[in-house]
């Protein structure tokens, strides 16, 4: 695919979508760093009916330790793994507060130093939270990626790698959700809808769907 349609891909979902953002529902960084560890393997749906039993009291690090873990396990036991997540929700809730007092870094070794925390939910911390241009490629950006030739690659490191690479500057910043969402609602993994897509002239996938 040329830059040419990669940039008019991109303006489309602009002009679609100017403002796009998580689905996850959060209040401030730290709810967005536990949403994000929540959500693997997890719908954001089911995330954010989680979070609602225990953010609105308990919603910080503090707060998040004054449940224990077992009450964090009752919160959260209707998303996957939740034993392990809860576990690891407890662990980053002391090293924010012991090594940096009770904040969410800004700093992708030491958010991956968090338990829970790997390379996607740094970017996306990094991206959502504080504005910087990562890409956190998931299974629907990587579908969209290799589907469309927008970024072909053959793991989420190179398909990062190349989108970082390829997606013009100017899109940057948002390219992570509009592909996100994309891959969620449209390019969905058994059947795209591509009838549905605004892009479908651009993309390079040829068995396209007629109907859906």
């Amino acid at each position: 695919m040329n830059a040419a349609k990669r940039h008019e891909i991109f303006s489309r979902f602009q002009a679609a979508n100017p403002k796009p953002t998580t689905e996850l529902e959060y209040a401030d960084t730290f709810q967005l760093l536990i949403a994000v560890i929540l959500s693997a393997q997890a719908t954001d749906r089911s995330v954010n009916l989680a979070t609602a039993r225990f953010f609105p009291e308990h919603g910080t690090p503090e707060g998040i330790l004054a449940m224990g873990e077992e009450g964090l396990r009752e919160a959260i036991k209707t998303i996957g793994l939740y034993k392990t997540k809860a576990a690891n929700v407890i662990k980053t809730c002391r090293i924010l507060l012991e090594q940096h007092q009770g904040q969410v870094p800004c700093d992708r070794a030491a958010l991956e130093a968090l338990p829970g925390v790997g390379r996607k939910t740094a970017n996306v911390v990094l991206n959502t939270a504080f504005g910087l241009p990562t890409i956190a490629v998931d299974t629907h950006i990587f579908r969209v990626a290799n589907r469309t030739g927008i970024a072909p690659g053959k793991n989420v490191v190179e398909v990062e790698k190349k989108l970082e690479k390829v997606i013009p500057k100017p899109f940057l910043l948002d390219a992570h959700h509009w592909l996100i969402l994309h891959g969620r609602y449209i390019c969905v993994a058994r059947k795209p809808k591509c009838p549905q897509c605004g892009i479908s002239d651009l993309c390079d996938f040829k068995p396209k769907t007629v109907n859906t």
